[in-house]
């Protein structure tokens, strides 16, 4: 597996280029993030297709990675502006991606870890006044 040229793809990923995912992803391959679960390189090209059909000027930038032989963990930070509460200031998720090489040494699993509570519902303007209610309550003193 050449990560190199895969973050070098993500930095630059466009809706015309998410074909090129295929170069990287065993035709079966697995994909999950807390709102998807689903296998197969057409499938998890559709999830990043359907990403630049819900928000402005996508981006993902890998801040950090490490590898073995058997697969490699992607640091990064995915920007964007968001269509359903206005196109006001840029969003940006933390989250990091394990991935796991397959005997081809292309990526057969592909699982986004990232918190959906601190790092999307808090930012809506209705759930995250009872988010940031929620977690000062919860809050150790």
């Amino acid at each position: 597996m050449d990560l190199d040229r895969l973050i070098t793809l993500y930095h630059g990923l466009t809706p015309e280029n998410v074909g090129r995912l295929a170069e990287f992803y065993s035709a079966d391959a697995y994909f999950k993030d807390p709102f998807n679960e689903v296998r197969g390189t057409e499938a998890i090209q559709h999830i990043f297709t359907h990403m630049f059909q819900q928000v402005d000027e996508p981006r993902f930038i890998v801040t950090g990675h490490t590898r073995d032989a058997h697969g490699a963990m992607l640091m990064w930070e995915f920007a964007y502006r968001a269509r359903l509460w206005g196109r006001g200031e840029v969003q940006v998720i933390r989250g990091a991606s394990h991935l796991k090489f397959g005997s081809d040494g292309k990526i057969d699993y592909h699982r986004d870890y990232w918190d959906t509570g601190e790092e999307l519902y808090m930012k809506l303007p209705v759930i995250g006044s009872l988010m940031r209610w929620l977690r000062k309550a919860l809050a150790a003193g």
